[in-house]
């Protein structure tokens, strides 16, 4: 275990400044510039020309590469264009909402996708398992943009239930803290429930397959053979090993509790590192761009390791194989 976590930490400085440098390259020799994306009709060629040397985008690529990097080295994520705000203070400002967003959403995920999984697999082919099959598929192959949009049009325009956007009402700060935290779960209901549903329906479909496959073992025959009733030998003797590809999925959803989904975020206004990172593209604001690939590509990595301690937690053949 030891060795197989040394190992997974020694790849990360170099696969971390490989996803960073790639996104630099990409992001520097696109068209235009921050300069550019200015839309002031008073702003004129000279202006301009003197923003992109403030800025040092009127250096060639790898001069704005080594000056970045030798930065990051420091640990200083550099400063945005737009609003000249430090990029790890941005950072510290939006990760809390992205965290709790997705958080809420992977809690929704694993809960239902479970259940789900244990209920269609007590009788399969039946009713509720070939109903939530359809579902699941219909579900997950649905654009998160217009899972969100119909969320907003019915829920919050009908029916009126749920907030339509923010994270807080206007005059919250008034509250007290309990009805603070009642606006909080209210406003957090609707983007949380537009991803939670969605990794359900994988989570549901991964874990439901794996039952199956595990109700024909030897040690399964052993206990239905002791008498033991199914719902035990579901839940206490199959969920267990079955839960192992499932164990992949949880390490992995890490970069997206850190990352959050960007059309959620701007559908529901959510004030997160994905809204963040869609207004940063928008108007080419390199150093915040760069600031989230960044923390994206450690969530990334880390996550893959959390993945392999849990796979190798709940399988002690994993263990025995990495250590």
């Amino acid at each position: 275990m030891k060795n197989l976590i040394a190992r997974r930490l020694l790849l990360l400085i170099p696969m971390v400044w490989l996803v960073a440098t790639m996104t630099f390259v990409v992001v520097a020799a696109a068209p235009g510039s921050y300069a550019d994306s200015i839309d002031h009709p008073g702003l004129t060629v000279e202006q301009r020309e003197a923003l992109r040397a403030r800025y040092g985008l009127d250096q060639p690529i790898f001069r704005q590469y080594l000056t970045w990097l030798g930065s990051v080295v420091t640990g200083d994520l550099g400063t945005s264009f737009v609003t000249r705000e430090p990029v790890s203070r941005l950072l510290a400002r939006t990760l809390p909402p992205t965290l709790l967003l997705g958080a809420a959403a992977l809690l929704l995920d694993f809960i239902l996708g479970i259940w789900v999984a244990v209920t269609a697999a007590r009788r399969p082919r039946g009713w509720f398992d070939r109903t939530s099959t359809v579902f699941g598929l219909g579900v997950a192959g649905l654009p998160s943009f217009w899972l969100a949009g119909l969320a907003v049009l019915v829920f919050a325009l009908l029916l009126g239930w749920f907030p339509a956007s923010h994270m807080r009402s206007v005059g919250a700060d008034a509250l007290s803290p309990l009805a603070r935290l009642g606006d909080l779960l209210h406003h957090l209901v609707l983007p949380a429930a537009c991803l939670g549903v969605v990794g359900a329906a994988g989570t549901a479909r991964y874990l439901r397959s794996s039952l199956l496959d595990i109700r024909g073992e030897r040690f399964i025959l052993a206990a239905r053979a002791r008498g033991l009733s199914e719902r035990r030998i579901l839940w206490v003797h199959t969920l267990r090993p079955a839960l192992l590809p499932v164990v992949t999925l949880v390490g992995l959803s890490l970069p997206f509790l850190v990352s959050g989904s960007v059309v959620i975020e701007t559908v529901f206004s959510w004030p997160g590192v994905g809204l963040a990172l869609l207004q940063a593209a928008h108007a080419r604001d390199v150093p915040v761009i760069m600031g989230i690939t960044l923390m994206g590509a450690i969530a990334v990595l880390l996550g893959s390791l959390i993945a392999d301690v849990l796979y190798a937690v709940v399988d002690p053949r994993a263990r025995e194989g990495g250590s």
